[in-house]
């Protein structure tokens, strides 16, 4: 039986030029934790520190604009949650308000938690696929006057 032979994929500016970026691609990608153009490499060192580079395909990661966005999209998705629940609960059954507070201010707090860092995994997995900021191979200097 004859073995293959695995070659690495090089990453060039050539290969970059012609790279289709799929947006749901790297939006999964990096809602998982994971690197947005390879899909193997860790993209995050802590909690919600952005990797340098991908250790897998070498990525560079550092002109990510994250900034407030995941935060924002996480207020809109746990509310989205939390306030209806609370409206059916109160309308349906009117618990007391302690009953109320030991229930929804965890339940905000671990769903704020749990999806900070998988929506700014998706937030940069955008960026990189839109070819935002830093993660465009062209360059201002590249580009023709016109």
């Amino acid at each position: 039986m004859e073995a293959m032979s695995i070659v690495p994929k090089t990453w060039t500016r050539e290969t970059g030029l012609a790279e289709k970026r799929d947006v749901w691609s790297a939006i999964k990608r990096g809602f998982r934790g994971r690197c947005p153009r390879c899909g193997e490499g860790k993209l995050f060192r802590a909690f919600l520190k952005v990797d340098d580079h991908c250790p897998i395909c070498g990525l560079d990661f550092t002109p990510h604009r994250a900034d407030d966005l995941p935060a924002y999209l996480v207020i809109v998705i746990v509310g989205h949650i939390v306030v209806p629940t609370a409206l059916f609960i109160e309308t349906d059954f009117s618990p007391p308000v302690w009953l109320q507070l030991a229930i929804y201010l965890p339940l905000t707090l671990v769903l704020s938690l749990a999806l900070l860092q998988p929506v700014k995994g998706a937030v940069v997995g955008v960026q990189w696929a839109l070819r935002m900021h830093g993660f465009d191979e062209n360059t201002p200097d590249d580009i023709a006057p016109g």
